[in-house]
């Protein structure tokens, strides 16, 4: 229980810092990201529990990664992150599940993620910022990637990158369970250079 109080804790930290470094409202960025202002006074208070979706509009929004809304300081200069470590952002009904393992520094940061999908089991994407791009590249199993209505069969040991501003979903395709690492590619942040 105090791992989450704490961790509230940060991620209301760091989005308020980066609601102030952005220069908007609390009813500014309820409107850009599509969130409440009540459900985003409670989160700088600490309380809640917002979802994935939530988190990703509102790093979208500041344009920050998700884990700049979730982590604390930096820990030097090699970080070696388990995945049994980290809580998954997402669970599906099935069992899918993402974690996201880290963010790299930089005015452009990269997000690195391992995810899970089942067969048949899909998770809907929301457009992201303009500049963002992903990439999944699947390890074992496959999956149907559906960027702006169009699929696309990843199968094991295959790559695909998009351009994220279009809706996307991820799909577990097969009978197996689909094991991939995705990375989202950030556009360099507000006051970075060109």
């Amino acid at each position: 229980m105090a791992e989450t109080e704490a961790a509230l804790r940060t991620l209301a930290r760091n989005v308020r810092a980066a609601r102030t470094r952005a220069g908007l409202s609390l009813d500014e960025l309820g409107r850009r990201a599509q969130v409440s202002k009540g459900a985003l006074v409670a989160l700088e208070k600490a309380q809640g529990n917002p979802n994935f979706a939530t988190l990703v509009r509102l790093a979208d929004t500041l344009g920050v990664s998700v884990s700049a809304l979730l982590e604390g300081g930096t820990e030097g200069r090699v970080r070696v992150v388990a995945a049994g470590d980290l809580t998954p952002l997402w669970t599906g009904p099935r069992g899918s599940e993402a974690r996201l393992m880290l963010t790299t520094p930089g005015p452009a940061p990269a997000e690195v993620w391992r995810w899970t999908l089942e067969p048949g089991e899909e998770y809907p994407s929301h457009p992201h910022q303009a500049g963002v791009v992903e990439t999944v590249s699947v390890t074992s199993g496959r999956m149907t990637l559906i960027v702006d209505g169009t699929e696309h069969l990843v199968e094991a040991g295959r790559t695909a990158a998009f351009d994220g501003d279009v809706p996307h979903t991820y799909r577990g395709a097969g009978t197996v369970t689909c094991h991939l690492i995705m990375t989202v590619h950030l556009p360099p942040g507000p006051g970075s250079p060109a």
